[in-house]
């Protein structure tokens, strides 16, 4: 292996990170790749950039020109921690505090991309990506002068890979002309059909935005009208509703049904009408709680409805600014429904009189919801068995009349001779804009509160049930269809922009600007495993970022898009849409939903998902050069996902020769946010195995004490680069899977333990194999990465020394908090935690923690006492016993009373407790008497007050013996740096 390339060697970690998390952190100055179409995983741009060319350049690249040419220009790390600082002291940050532009709003220059290819050795590179998905590696790779091999095996993937990639390069400025003559042709031609569907705000200089629909049931013990909603909040500053009940006689025109008010305090709004499922009726004369499974029958039964609750406006007003100008602001109002802004009846005529014809033309969806699907409980469960039922009846008519426009002007320019490329491209990026308002107006929408706006419907990557939605009044200026089709002319705009290299960042003044030109970039549409269009030998390096396990089922949630763009962009591009539905079976994901029905699902799934992979990495490594790199992204807390991963990596003939944890998912990202979840990315870095050049067995005794060196020599190197919680230990897991790929094929000396060899005995039995107890996988190499985070971890946490060691139970509370940062995380992941740490998680179910679905929920001292859990007092189980018994004691009496229980345990002085409750104090979240503000929330608010109870505790009477937590310390020299 010569030729050693940058990204074996070295990367910017930290600074990769902050940049990453930048580009992500601002809804409003996102990249237009980003709101262009919705898909479900995108690679930040900057770490995209990073790994294509670190992936190219030999290690002796000078590293400041790599940064420059990243976009990098300062020190976004620094950057970050003055704003952190200045928030957490209550200071407004004045001023920029980054010194350079966001790193991909940096255009490489002329200059740049000769410096590359000079570096490489190469007149042209090639890249190719293999699962494209949205897009983020190939544009990049195509905004560094590089050929680019950009393919998906959904149709909508590669649909929005050709309005990412191809179509702005290739048009240039006549791209954005053209998008406008057609989408204003459209806009005009909407107006004439849709206007009178939605009526004038009644009060002057007020526009409507948004309806708000609340489902309904019938009670089944009173026969009211239930409106589902688990609360009735509307906005912020305690505006809501409150339900007025009518209880007038059966058969009255408003009998048992709810009316409503607006209010403006927090206790004037009603409670909630469901939760878990589970409704209650709001009936004065009824209240009683109507089962879950009542309420999913009427669903499917089609006997759930809805109900119009609120109508959200804004209002135009008049306002001086400092300086004495009068300007036109508008504000936030709500007001309850009125009998005009129901147009359900009238709007269903309609819907009645056209859709023969619009079944017949083709017009509307007809395809009812794959059979192989992982969401039943967001659609099927509740009634919804078509896709046309995500939709209320005037947001289809609206998605039906705007198709329909469509359709009629791509058949006049056809007839015309003007639908070239360039126009086709045109009603490609308008097919976009239809998408976007059907993902803005359905009934999976919601309404957020805090910010008084709508959430798409794919704010979850799933179906969840929407008790209440939000539909869009989508015929007023600037909202709906207006709003739509400007974003979509904006990321044209800026999509051009950022491949022409002739923005403002490219380069300097004086510079020549005109581009070293890539070759144009080829997008196909086919399995990753099949790629006949690319020869052998000839790509210089493959970067992906390939499905993540069972993570997201791209295909099943794409058909919510795949259904309309086939009616709409189908007639410009019709070799993308020739399926039904979108292919579920080729899929490269761990689809449980393929072997419903079948023993060990999971199971199941996971190999079919590890063989897809394998297949996908062969068709790799028989197109890259001989000295080429695969850069791989990954991350997942599921340990059977990294390990089904490199399976298919080794089983493909790669060996990993470097790993990268990058941080890439913004605070408030929907994958993370209130989840113990991961957000950064590993880079995964490979390259063709050497054939063997013995047959000598490597035993995997001797190669595990060096997995776990190589996890101790770069643990302490990714914290310092700001990784931290579950992230440190995904982090690990690139260093086990290096060493452990280097040494395979591997087998052990002595045969697995029994205990441990259960499930893999069933494994083999389900597969029809042979069960090997000699066997070696990827997942052991995990294990000991676990173990020795595990282990280096709590010597940090319990840094006095000559204290005993932790207890299991103690131990793995500790880590658990440490590494999720949440009191709830997956089961899978507290049992591999808890095995790393040699403690019985069956045990401590119902102890210290429960079992809630798939997730574990950590129990602080207050729900253990409600539930006569805490446990022996003598700490026989556990010192983390002792220490919620002491919190406990502290809240319910006194901090003396706290202090005297130890004292008559006689633990006061005990090693293990001390050591037990230095490690308890830095991981649980600091409360608010000791920073001046709160870092809990939520689930997590009452560990923050066991924190209090035990460093006020730590400060009366073991001062002497503990130290202050490091965290207070690190928020105190931050607090000393804003002063």
């Amino acid at each position: 292996m010569t030729d050693t390339r940058l990204i074996e060697r070295w990367l910017p970690i930290a600074a990769l990170s902050e940049e990453s998390v930048r580009e992500r952190r601002s809804m409003t100055a996102l990249p237009p790749i980003n709101y262009l179409h919705v898909w479900w995983a995108r690679r930040p741009l900057v770490a995209s950039r990073a790994a294509v060319m670190a992936s190219l350049l030999p290690a002796s690249a000078d590293r400041a020109t790599f940064m420059q040419i990243l976009g990098i220009h300062g020190d976004p790390v620094a950057s970050r921690q003055k704003i952190d600082i200045a928030k957490r002291s209550g200071i407004r940050f004045e001023g920029q505090a980054y010194t350079y532009d966001r790193a991909f709003s940096y255009n490489p220059t002329q200059k740049d991309r000769r410096w590359l290819l000079e570096q490489i050795g190469e007149e042209q590179i090639c890249v190719l990506d293999a699962t494209a998905g949205g897009g983020s590696i190939p544009f990049e790779a195509q905004r560094l002068g590089f050929q680019v091999f950009a393919n998906d095996l959904n149709p909508v993937a590669a649909t929005i890979l050709a309005a990412t990639i191809s179509y702005p390069p290739k048009f240039g400025a006549d791209l954005s002309d053209d998008f406008d003559k057609v989408s204003n042709v459209f806009v005009s031609k909407r107006e004439e059909v849709l206007r009178k569907y939605y009526p004038i705000e009644p009060e002057a200089d007020c526009v409507p935005t948004n309806y708000l629909w609340a489902r309904t049931i019938k009670c089944p013990y009173c026969s009211g009208l239930v409106p589902l909603s688990p609360n009735w909040r509307l906005g912020p500053g305690g505006v809501g509703i409150r339900l007025v009940p009518q209880c007038e006689a059966v058969g009255s025109k408003d009998a048992r049904v709810c009316k409503f008010e607006i209010v403006y305090a927090e206790d004037e709004q009603s409670g909630g009408t469901i939760s878990g499922g589970d409704a209650s009726c709001p009936f004065s004369d009824c209240g009683r709680i109507i089962d879950g499974d009542l309420v999913k029958q009427q669903a499917a039964a089609g006997e759930m409805s809805e109900q119009l609750f609120a109508i959200a406006f804004k209002r135009k007003v008049s306002a001086r600014s400092k300086s004495g100008k009068l300007k036109i602001l508008f504000e936030r109002g709500y007001r309850t429904p009125e009998d005009s802004d129901d147009q359900n009846d009238r709007i269903a005529s309609v819907l009645k009189e056209r859709m023969p014809d619009w079944e017949l033309m083709d017009t509307v969806p007809t395809e009812e919801i794959d059979e192989v699907s992982n969401y039943d409980r967001g659609h099927r469960m509740y009634g919804i068995n078509t896709w046309r039922e995500f939709f209320n009846n005037r947001q289809l008519l609206g998605h039906c009349f705007s198709t329909e426009i469509y359709r009629e002007m791509v058949e006049a320019d056809r007839a015309a001779g003007r639908l070239n490329d360039l126009r086709r491209a045109s009603y490609i990026y308008l097919a976009f804009s239809l998408d976007k308002l059907r993902d803005y107006n359905s009934r999976q929408t919601r309404w957020i509160t805090q910010r008084e706006a709508t959430a798409n419907t794919f704010d979850s990557h799933n179906f969840a049930m929407r008790w209440t939605y939000t539909e869009m009044a989508i015929m007023i200026d600037g909202v709906g269809f207006d709003w739509a089709v400007k974003q979509t002319a904006k990321c044209i705009r800026e999509l051009i922009e950022l491949d022409s290299g002739s923005g403002e960042n490219a380069g300097t003044l004086f510079e020549d600007k005109q581009h070293i030109k890539a070759a144009e970039s080829v997008i196909t549409c086919k399995a990753g495993d099949s790629l006949s269009h690319v020869k052998s030998a000839s790509v210089d390096a493959v970067v992906m970022d390939p499905p993540y396990g069972a993570n997201v089922m791209y295909a099943e949630l794409s058909d919510f898009f795949y259904v309309w763009l086939k009616r709409t962009a189908g007639l410009v591009a019709p070799e993308l849409f020739t399926r039904r539905l979108t292919d579920k079976q080729s899929e490269a994901v761990a689809n449980k939903a393929n072997f419903k029905g079948q023993k060990g699902a999971d199971t199941l799934a996971n190999r079919d998902y590890q063989d897809k992979m394998s297949s996908i990495f062969a068709e790799c490594r028989r197109v890259l050069k001989i000295n080429g790199i695969m850069t791989v992204m990954f991350t997942h807390k599921d340990s059977s996902a990294w390990d089904a991963l490199t399976k298919g990596l080794i089983e493909a003939g790669f060996v990993i020769t470097a790993s990268w944890p990058i941080n890439t998912e913004a605070e408030g990202s929907l994958h993370i946010k209130n989840k113990a979840a991961a957000n950064s990315t590993v880079f995964l870095v490979c390259r063709p195995r050497p054939e063997q050049q013995n047959g000598d067995v490597t035993y995997w005794e001797d190669v595990e004490p060096l997995v776990a060196k190589a996890v101790r020599t770069r643990v302490e190197e990714f914290q310092k680069a700001g990784i931290g919680g579950v992230d440190l230990y995904l982090a690990s897991f690139g260093p086990a899977l290096e060493e452990f790929s280097r040494h395979w094929p591997l087998k052990r000396g002595t045969p697995r333990p029994e205990t441990a060899a259960k499930k893999r005995r069933k494994q083999a039995e389900l597969f029809e194999e042979e069960f090997d107890p000699y066997a070696v996988t990827p997942e052991d190499a995990l294990d000991a990465a676990r173990r020795e985070v595990k282990t280096w971890r709590l010597n940090q946490l319990t840094h006095t020394k000559g204290r005993a060691d932790l207890d299991a139970s103690s131990s793995w509370f500790v880590l658990a908090w440490d590494a999720f940062k949440a009191p709830v995380f997956a089961y899978d992941e507290g049992l591999r935690l808890a095995r790393a740490v040699g403690a019985d998680l069956d045990s401590m179910i119902g102890r210290l923690c429960e079992k809630k679905g798939s997730d574990l929920k950590l129990w602080d001292s207050a729900i253990r006492a409600a539930k006569g859990a805490l446990g022996p007092a003598d700490g026989s189980r556990g010192m983390i016993d002792v220490l919620h018994h002491v919190a406990h004691k502290a809240h319910e009496q006194s901090l003396e009373a706290a202090l005297q229980f130890l004292k008559d345990q006689r633990l006061d002085g005990d090693p293990a407790f001390l050591n037990a409750f230095e490690a308890v104090l830095e991981v649980l979240p600091p409360s608010k008497a000791f920073l001046g503000f709160d870092v809990a929330s939520g689930d997590a608010k009452a560990a923050s007050d066991d924190f209090d109870a035990l460093e006020k505790l730590r400060r009366l009477a073991f001062s002497e013996k503990i130290d202050q937590p490091k965290q207070l310390d690190l928020f105190a020299q931050e607090a000393e740096v804003a002063a």
